[in-house]
């Protein structure tokens, strides 16, 4: 089992059933083409996955489901960031019963006047509690989203307590010089970024590859990306199209009911709002997609 997330990773999104659940049968057929297409391993329950409208059991739940599929446990992370530390303790000991290592680690949010200390004391107390050699957690920073940022300090910190039990970064600020930051603070940490315009530029200096969206809808440019290929136009096109979009999450879901044909892909959970058609973008994305990127 691989001790931290390299290489290509998809933060992957959640299909929903028609009553709201998370769909496992989607998600194990979604994951498998993924893979079939260049990806390394998922991502469950980020912020691409609308992580946060999960609960422990359901999380628990969909990754027993995509086991009994047939998808490789040291292929999937899961997030495990809660604004309760116990949620965060409850999960993680749960999925590595379940063979899992890599749990993506939110501080807690929503106070966002915490210090860097109470921050790393929030890391601390779940790695503590959880008490077990298994892990491979990976620090997520995402303050734009989340509210809360990781300082550097205690990225470097928590590797040099807990050595590989905090194996690695995922940095998704879209701040470059904060993933240099990263970087120069706590080297021995695999620091993977989210932004997948990045990506080539990270690797180039030390980064460990990528946890991202849009890998999706469009992994072959991410691929691109990963293997320095001449298509960081295209790929940033491609992020301008679904980001200036009202809601990110909504749009990459109506991309994918288009891309398989199949209209489930649209739901999503409260409070977002589905969208009713994804084959615009679509279109523009197979332009960006035209040539094929090897």
């Amino acid at each position: 089992m691989t001790e931290a997330i390299r290489g290509f990773w998809a933060a992957a999104a959640t299909p929903l059933t028609s009553d709201g659940g998370a769909d496992p049968v989607r998600l194990a057929a979604h994951v498998q083409r993924l893979f079939g297409r260049g990806v390394d391993g998922v991502v469950l329950f980020g912020t691409t996955g609308e992580g946060t409208s999960f609960n422990v059991a359901e999380r628990v739940a969909t990754v027993e489901a995509l086991l009994k599929a047939g998808i490789a446990a040291e292929r999937i992370g899961i997030g495990g960031g809660f604004p309760a530390i116990s949620d965060s303790i409850a999960l993680t000991r749960t999925v590595l019963g379940l063979g899992l290592r890599h749990v993506l680690l939110l501080p807690p949010y929503f106070d966002r006047s915490v210090t860097p200390e109470g921050i790393e004391d929030a890391f601390a107390a779940v790695i503590d509690e959880v008490a077990d050699d298994r892990l491979r957690a990976t620090l997520y920073h995402i303050p734009q989203v989340s509210g809360v940022a990781i300082p550097t300090s205690v990225a470097a910190n928590l590797r040099k307590r807990y050595g590989k039990l905090v194996a690695g970064l995922k940095d998704s600020s879209g701040d470059f010089k904060q993933f240099q930051a990263f970087r120069r603070a706590a080297p021995e940490l695999a620091i993977t970024v989210g932004n997948e315009a990045d990506i080539a530029r990270a690797i180039a200096e030390g980064g460990a590859g990528t946890i991202c969206g849009m890998a999706n809808i469009v992994p072959e440019l991410v691929k691109g990306m990963i293997i320095g290929a001449d298509v960081e136009a295209r790929m940033q096109a491609a992020i301008d199209m679904v980001v200036q979009t009202p809601s990110f999450l909504a749009t990459l879901k109506a991309i994918l009911a288009t891309q398989t044909a199949d209209a489930g892909w649209l739901r999503v959970r409260p409070p977002l709002r589905a969208l009713s058609d994804g084959t615009a973008l679509k279109r523009k994305l197979d332009e960006l997609m035209a040539p094929a990127v090897a």
